[in-house]
């Protein structure tokens, strides 16, 4: 089973915390918005990306299995 990191963009505020912890994953363009640049949850990218799921002020980022 795989993970993948989903974004509630109705939450969202693209205030750049998930980007500061993973920038690998996550990235704000020059308007401000958020894109998810890889969204498997590997061995490697797991405990950032669990980091900037805890971290985030609108908890909009979270790890759903497929």
């Amino acid at each position: 089973m795989t993970q993948k990191v989903e974004v509630d963009f109705g939450l969202c505020e693209s205030n750049g915390v998930c980007m500061g912890i993973i920038p690998e994953v996550f990235d704000l363009d020059e308007e401000d918005y958020l894109h998810v640049l890889q969204d498997e949850v590997t061995p490697e990218n797991e405990e950032q990306i669990r980091e900037a799921v805890r971290q985030c002020p609108r908890q909009a980022i979270s790890i759903r299995d497929e």
